[in-house]
């Protein structure tokens, strides 16, 4: 077994602690775990489970040590014990980091009757109930509850234990608050009173997105000044859900946020299994060399909870370790200390084990690719965050269509779009990046002009950061699109023709035309383009005798330029992405596969064939690289759980060798020996055998 002790023990109780502590059990107590939980069990799994991190209930809601803050309710099952802090000292013993959970978004009633001010209000000026247990009170997360009260709690908690975080769940509240305090504080700011539902459109809800901004990134600053005041070497670490960082001061983050942590802790319904790696890749998209920690929950994360029961060993398996393979660490969370079902623990420990096997080889390495889909913050922020799936389908569609690709790439936010960060790559993929600044523009026409490639689809740049509609594409000149009108729809039974030979509308050996998107966006194409499909007129879907084509194509579909700057640029003016998330239609999925391929101009750095499905991943130092392989090759793989694991079939992996290099060694990190490999046309070609779930082939040069 991996000695945690041996793998910690230097960086223990130091500002970098965090960058060991790469696989973690989280324990979340219920009220009467003091009365039956089996402690000694928890510390069998932290030994079983390899793991060198731990995240405990602490307090908030719900106190697990004898705390005399006033008004923070303790377990009622507590008595003289301390399970917090036992648990503590035995986790400590083990050389483990241990970072203390508090959850501030519920309060009991003599709290709130003390405290009314502490509870949230609902629009028609009623305290808010829990929505789920209402015998308590949703918390106003934007007042003095959590810039007055949970400070306290947490010092309490930093002084009295040896911690080194504290990390807060469902911190950042429920909602808008229609409190007379945030009322009169956000009318104070903007001029508005508060907005009564999530409307994009509406000034006064544009205006709440950023005050609420503001306020919580504030309040991540004061509670880590807290923490840093009483332990230096400690922080604190706010849970950011399952989303990009759009919601936040990217500065009060850089400052406060050594490592970051995503919270989306499974699949759900009709979600695919790279949604693992996905979330990762999107926390990084802002900070790319940062730590980032991915949840993932022992049970099924579907809408009816379900909280205490397990889902199957390969379904938590395919989280843990697609996380894995995208350089993520890795965090398992149980709910309730009592185990009814322990059929969770050999799976988990399973997958921690693959995680340390790989860790030596990626934790020295950098992502690295040469496509980057951009994260669309600045748009996805105009909606409700109970409504934001719908703008991501876009989004969705281009990552999976990448992935049966088999093309390695990242994801970059388009809130730090710098030169050094769009010069890491050769290409640039905008699914429906609408809302685009001046400033985001001018940074992706400069990036074009030293020679990027850009791909964008639908309403790339056709709105401001405000989401005002322009009059013309803020990126026309890059595109070699002029806006005329649009975007219509929904539009049924529309077709795209191909047009003319040009390698985006190659492979659809037979066809003259495919299908068509539902929203669709007038554009005339500069003179320097091509047209390789061209819109079919709309014609009738019923009565069926009606269902045909009454003129010639006409209007661009898909318009191509070669930049000039030695990149090319590709403009789809339809919503390609979102209704390849909707149909998985295999002709779009190609379109998309040949738009990048032309867009890079070259073959890929990375190609891998074989018979599968694969999410890929590449990282890289000066030494080599590695090539994450992970399998998601299953009958389950549009819905969970899996009940069993598909081995992968082999596969041939060619690799661009850099200049002056050539390959010392071939390396395959799981199954543990050397891979053969050969060489031709300045690159290396390695068989890889079957994989099980996870395979990294390790280069190096010499």
């Amino acid at each position: 077994m991996l000695d945690a002790r041996k793998q910690n023990t230097h960086m223990l109780r130091t500002p970098a602690w965090f960058k060991t502590a790469t696989r973690w059990t989280q324990l979340t107590f219920v009220e009467d775990d003091p009365e039956k939980y089996d402690p000694a069990f928890w510390v069998d799994v932290f030994k079983r489970t390899k793991s060198n991190a731990v995240c405990l209930s602490a307090g908030g809601y719900i106190a697990y040590y004898p705390s005399e803050v006033p008004y923070h309710y303790v377990s009622k099952y507590l008595g003289d014990k301390d399970i917090f802090g036992a648990l503590v000292d035995a986790a400590r013993k083990l050389d483990m980091h241990v970072m203390a959970r508090v959850d501030p978004h519920a309060i009991h009633d003599d709290a709130a009757k003390a405290h009314p001010e502490w509870v949230m209000i609902n629009a028609d000026g009623t305290p808010r109930r829990h929505w789920a247990y209402p015998d308590v009170w949703v918390t106003n997360a934007y007042g003095d509850y959590n810039t007055v009260f949970m400070p306290e709690v947490v010092k309490e908690i930093v002084r009295k234990y040896d911690i080194d975080a504290v990390f807060a769940n469902r911190w950042q509240g429920h909602g808008v608050d229609y409190s007379e305090d945030s009322a009169r504080r956000f009318k104070d700011m903007s001029g508005h009173a508060l907005p009564v539902k999530p409307d994009a459109e509406d000034p006064a809800w544009q205006a709440w997105v950023q005050w609420r901004r503001r306020v919580l990134t504030d309040m991540i600053a004061q509670w880590d000044d807290a923490v840093k005041a009483i332990r230096p070497h400690a922080s604190f670490i706010p849970n950011m859900g399952g989303a990009s960082l759009m919601e936040f001061d990217l500065s009060v983050i850089a400052r406060h946020c050594p490592f970051l942590v995503v919270d989306h802790q499974g699949r759900k319904g009709l979600e695919l299994g790279w949604s693992a790696g996905r979330n990762g890749k999107r926390i990084r998209a802002t900070f790319p060399d940062r730590p980032v920690v991915l949840i993932t929950s022992i049970g099924p994360e579907e809408e009816y909870r379900w909280k205490d029961a397990v889902t199957s060993g390969e379904e938590m398996q395919l989280w843990i370790n697609d996380g894995t393979a995208h350089g993520l660490y890795a965090w398992f969370t149980k709910f309730n200390g009592v185990v009814p079902d322990k059929r969770w623990v050999e799976p988990v420990a399973d997958a921690f084990g693959l995680q340390a096997a790989v860790e030596p080889v990626l934790e020295s390495m950098k992502p690295t690719a040469e496509i980057a889909v951009i994260d669309p913050s600045t748009t996805l922020r105009h909606w409700a965050p109970e409504e934001r799936h719908s703008a991501e389908k876009h989004d969705l569609g281009l990552y999976h269509a990448l992935v049966e690709a088999r093309l390695p790439f990242e994801l970059l936010s388009d809130q730090v779009l710098t030169e050094e960060n769009l010069d890491r790559f050769k290409l640039i993929i905008l699914a429906n990046a609408s809302c685009l600044s001046d400033v985001q523009n001018a940074a992706i026409r400069a990036y074009v002009d030293r020679g990027g490639s850009v791909i964008s689809s639908y309403e790339t740049s056709l709105r401001d950061e405000f989401g005002k509609k322009r009059d013309e594409f803020g990126l026309a000149d890059v595109l070699g699109a002029r806006y005329v009108s649009g975007p219509r729809g929904i539009v049924k039974n529309t077709y795209v023709a191909l047009s003319g030979d040009h390698p985006i509308n190659r492979g659809f050996d037979g066809a003259e035309r495919i299908m068509g998107g539902t929203r669709l966006i007038h554009a005339e194409p500069s003179a320097d383009a091509k047209t390789p499909f061209l819109y079919v007129p709309d014609f009738p879907d019923l009565p069926m005798e009606e269902v045909y084509p009454r003129e010639d194509p006409k209007g661009a579909a898909v318009i191509a330029r070669e930049t000039g700057k030695g990149g090319r640029t590709v403009y789809i003016p339809w919503n390609i992405g979102e209704i390849f998330w909707e149909v998985f239609a295999v002709d779009h999925a190609r379109l998309i596969a040949n738009a990048v391929h032309w867009a890079l101009g070259k073959t890929p750095r990375v190609t891998v064939k074989g018979k599968g499905v694969v999410d890929l991943a590449l990282r890289e130092n000066d030494e080599g690289l590695a090539l994450s392989l992970f399998n998601l090759t299953n009958p389950m793989m549009m819905k969970g759980p899996i009940r069993d694991n598909y081995p992968l079939a082999a596969q041939t992996v060619s690799v661009e060798i850099p200049e002056g290099r050539s390959v010392a060694k071939a390396w395959l990190v799981v199954a543990d020996r050397a891979a053969s490999f050969s060489f031709g046309n300045g690159r290396a070609q390695v068989e890889v055998p079957a994989i099980d779930r996870l395979e990294v082939l390790h280069l190096t040069w010499k």
